[in-house]
């Protein structure tokens, strides 16, 4: 049986990729750890250390003596992993709202900004304007200038593929949200990628958030609309088209007739109650007119025990347990989190949805709790993806090459 060899320059890669990615995650290092903890032989090691500190992605520090760390015989030399040695941008290009976060390649955030955008002037030509004024916004907030950035990763409202690009919809909708972002970054940016939001949400809770630890659970975004980023055995779920999970499913679910977010059925029930007049007399949503109730006053009002509040978000809490129970019931999760700015308030909703989800389906039902990620857990994502875009790729760019 022949076994393919590992030529010396694919040896070289392979060493380099694997003391990096040690370094990326250490505090600090010395060829010893090295040898430890990725298998080299000193010399390899000495010699891949002095390579990345000359691409820049290295720093050698004071040794422990002059710090005052060691006391006897030669001290050991030491690294750390330069996380300034470039940045990341993380956009979440929504439909009203554009956030944008720019971190280090640890994924620390230097500067943060928000835009908002008229959602009814949405054509890609304005999409692509507000896209990028924001993150230029970003970036001098940052100091620093579009030649420093290693990677940006770009959420939108919207399926994406395995490319970057969104298919076509009845109204063109998904590629006016995603009207061809990587190729307008990509003309300064030398890594560039394009999810689904609910997508890069999901990958916030992984590893920062409530699914820190868990391989099986669904983040779902439920502001105005629903979108859902699921990961099942630990791998993130994404379809031919980038769909997987796509929420125009719940048009047919009965008890649902929608993709409308916990925040939108929270208003618009309270708005209805309102006009029927069928809130108890002690609710203080009397005393709002129609343009006053949006889902952070019912729902805070509901967490306070108005009783017109509660009934609101009770209903709502049955529509979140069939929601819960059908997503359940597909990916077998053991965890659905409630995400975005909705979850702040969503207390009142999620207990209601608990009392009834044993009855939506068979499996083990899932916990169902709130994130507290907050309305930017999207840039969160984002900038998560970004620092692993620029993990992967590194090496490659023009700017961490070694002098020859």
């Amino acid at each position: 049986m022949s076994q393919s060899l590992l030529t010396p320059t694919a040896l070289r890669r392979a060493s380099l990729d694997a003391v990096l990615g040690f370094a990326w995650d250490a505090d600090a290092l010395t060829a010893s750890d090295v040898i430890e903890h990725v298998g080299l032989t000193r010399s390899t090691a000495i010699d891949v250390v002095d390579e990345l500190v000359e691409r820049g992605l290295l720093a050698e520090l004071p040794n422990a003596r002059a710090v005052g760390e060691y006391q006897k015989g030669r001290p050991a030399r030491r690294f750390a992993f330069r996380e300034d040695s470039g940045y990341v941008v993380g956009l979440d290009a929504g439909r009203a709202h554009l956030t944008a976060t720019v971190a280090d390649l640890r994924g620390a955030a230097r500067a943060v900004r928000h835009l908002a955008a008229d959602a009814s002037h949405d054509s890609p030509e304005d999409r692509r304007r507000d896209a990028a004024r924001v993150v230029d916004d970003a970036l001098a907030a940052a100091g620093i200038t579009r030649t420093d950035v290693v990677a940006l990763c770009v959420g939108v409202p919207a399926p994406v593929d395995r490319n970057g690009a969104s298919p076509p919809h009845r109204d063109d909708f998904w590629r006016r949200m995603n009207p061809s972002f990587g190729d307008l970054f990509g003309e300064w940016a030398p890594i560039v990628r394009v999810e689904n939001d609910a997508s890069l949400a999901a990958v916030a809770e992984r590893a920062v958030g409530a699914a820190v630890g868990c391989d099986d659970f669904v983040t779902l975004l439920a502001g105005e609309r629903l979108g859902a980023g699921v990961w099942v055995d630990g791998t993130p779920l994404r379809g031919a088209h980038g769909g997987a999970a796509e929420m125009v499913a719940f048009d047919h679910v009965a008890g649902v007739e929608g993709a409308w977010g916990l925040g939108y059925r929270v208003a618009e029930l309270a708005r209805r109650a309102l006009a029927e007049a069928s809130l108890p007399s002690s609710s203080a949503l009397w005393g709002l007119d129609s343009a006053q109730i949006d889902a952070k006053t019912v729902l805070a009002l509901a967490s306070e025990g108005d009783a017109g509040a509660v009934l609101v978000a009770r209903q709502v809490g049955e529509t979140l347990a069939v929601i819960a129970g059908v997503l359940g019931s597909l990916f077998d999760s053991r965890r659905i989190i409630v995400s975005g700015a909705v979850a702040a308030g969503a207390g009142p909703v999620i207990d209601a949805a608990l009392d009834a989800l044993p009855q939506e389906l068979d499996l083990p039902a899932p916990e169902i709790v709130a994130s507290d990620l907050g309305a930017d857990i999207v840039s969160v994502g984002a900038v998560r993806a970004a620092v692993e875009a620029a993990r992967g790729g590194a090496l490659d760019l023009p700017r961490f090459v070694a002098a020859s």
